[in-house]
């Protein structure tokens, strides 16, 4: 038969699409057409194909070769569709059985001898395919164990493409080579046991750290303003620590973004802990945010999907880059809009900024900065920025003596997580039936509306706006602390004192 298909899949952002790739043998000179909206890198697959199936020990088709890739209007790139038009030209050709192609989705690169190299974003391949109604998938060995992370599918993993033919052909599989096992397995220890960071080496900062606590059980946002030296860094590495485990509909999330920027270590297929990134200041727009000139991919605020994202020395990024992050943090998703697709990508973070009170950063009468100095510094942080802010905190230089006085009640990361997974539930119990997880996901009508606070409790917050100290926007993200704050004490709702720390917190003026 001079015809076969196979399938194959299409990644815009972390969705997946079905593609056809369909091969057709016939007159004319020998060579190879490759139609259907392919990237540079998929348009190289040509040559890269061709090589590979005769380093195989097949022969290659001497007819002309129309490779066609369905659904023609929807960009395609990258390796991925390498073995899918490998295993259609040799259906096509009648070296493999073309009923062995049909219900399989495959996935992999070639390399020029023929053997298959793994290539990201399987795992949203995969999801995609199964949720299309495939259960048959053909991935690189080194793929396979991220494949298998979707349930209810067939995985085949092949290190070759002799392997793929022999498995076409109904042939066994050969089992990996010790030296295939090693490598796959190859990760160092050091990397598995390495200790995580923990809360209790934070001393000196009791109401920073409280702010860690509040903003973990809330998912809320938060500032740390204070001198070089006080904790700024420490505390915001130790906050993932302090978020619960991911579920496993998380973790696939997650695992998804991570597979699309080919960004997951190989002895870790799966993230099951909330991830942590922290851009330095030069990133650009495209690297936070997400894009690139050819395959779109995703930035840092996708990378710290249901985790954290630490802007460290924010006042040294760019304006736009940080004047970016608004839509993230009001939407939880990023869109990357082009001339030929746009592309979603997942952006639930818990945003962490930090920075010096001035240019200079030396604490106390060292510091020689002037007072408009220091406002045009602060003042890159704009207004909308920091309205998003739930929580601001400013960090003093602590001396030894509160140092060691603060070891007897700072409280490692395990006891802090025990309190933040216990108003968790008792926040989730609250919202069960809605589309929101945390406090801070709550829409300000809806939080009024369904989860109203008692008149005593509403009065600092209502004075403070008369007194033009508060913004209708801040009277809501104060509630929603508030909030955070009782479900921490195991309060039904909040009170006076919630509420007034909430502002304290707000406003940067909590003791």
């Amino acid at each position: 038969m001079s015809l076969a298909c196979t399938r194959s899949v299409a990644l815009l952002g972390v969705d997946g699409h079905i593609v056809e790739v369909e091969a057709h043998l016939g007159g004319g000179p020998a060579g190879v057409t490759l139609v259907g909206l392919p990237d540079a890198a998929l348009r190289e697959a040509r040559d890269r194909i061709r090589a590979a199936v005769i380093n195989s020990g097949e022969v290659w088709p001497d007819d002309h070769i129309t490779i066609s890739l369905s659904p023609a209007s929807l960009p395609k790139s990258g390796s991925g569709f390498d073995l899918a038009i490998a295993a259609a030209v040799m259906g096509a050709s009648g070296v493999a059985p073309v009923d062995s192609l049909s219900g399989a989705v495959f996935l992999a690169e070639v390399a020029l001898d023929g053997r298959v190299r793994p290539v990201p974003g399987v795992l949203p391949a995969v999801l995609a395919a199964a949720r299309g109604g495939y259960s048959r998938f053909v991935v690189a060995r080194r793929n396979a164990a991220e494949a298998r992370l979707v349930p209810d599918v067939e995985i085949v993993a092949v290190g070759s493409l002799e392997e793929l033919f022999a498995w076409l052909r109904g042939e066994a599989v050969s089992a990996p080579s010790d030296d295939e096992e090693s490598t796959e397995r190859s990760a160092p220890a050091e990397a598995i046991s390495a200790p995580r960071p923990d809360l209790a080496d934070v001393l000196g900062q009791p109401v920073a750290r409280r702010a860690v606590e509040i903003a973990a059980a809330g998912g809320h946002n938060l500032l740390l303003l204070g001198p070089p030296g006080t904790g700024k860094s420490l505390l915001a590495e130790r906050l993932p620590t302090l978020l619960p485990g991911l579920s496993m509909e998380e973790s696939l999330e997650v695992t998804a973004v991570h597979s699309v920027a080919d960004a997951l270590p190989e002895n870790a297929p799966l993230v099951t802990e909330p991830p942590f990134c922290a851009p330095h200041h030069t990133a650009t727009r495209a690297a936070v945010i997400g894009g690139g000139s050819g395959r779109v991919r995703p930035g840092c605020v996708s990378l710290a999907h249901r985790g954290a994202l630490f802007v460290d020395e924010a006042p040294e990024f760019g304006r736009g880059v940080l004047e970016s992050l608004r839509q993230p943090l009001e939407t939880g998703t990023v869109v990357v809009s082009r001339s030929a697709a746009t592309v979603r990508f997942p952006a639930r973070f818990l945003l962490v900024l930090a920075a010096n009170p001035c240019p200079c950063g030396k604490p106390g009468n060292a510091c020689t900065c002037s007072s408009p100095q220091r406002r045009r510094y602060l003042g890159r942080l704009s207004g909308p920025l920091l309205d998003r802010v739930d929580l601001k905190v400013e960090l003093q230089p602590v001396a030894r003596a509160e140092l060691l006085a603060d070891r007897a009640f700072a409280e490692s990361s395990a006891t802090v997580v025990e309190r933040v997974s216990r108003a968790r539930e008792r926040c989730g119990h609250r919202l069960a039936g809605t589309p929101w997880s945390t406090n801070a996901e709550i829409p300000g009508a809806e939080l009024r509306r369904r989860f109203p606070v008692s008149d005593a409790a509403l009065r600092v917050l209502a004075a403070a706006m008369e007194r033009g100290e508060i913004s209708a926007r801040g009277v809501d993200r104060a509630l929603r602390v508030a909030w955070s704050l009782a479900d921490l004490a195991g309060r039904p709702e909040p009170g006076c004192d919630d509420t007034a720390y909430a502002f304290a917190l707000w406003t940067g003026r909590a003791q």
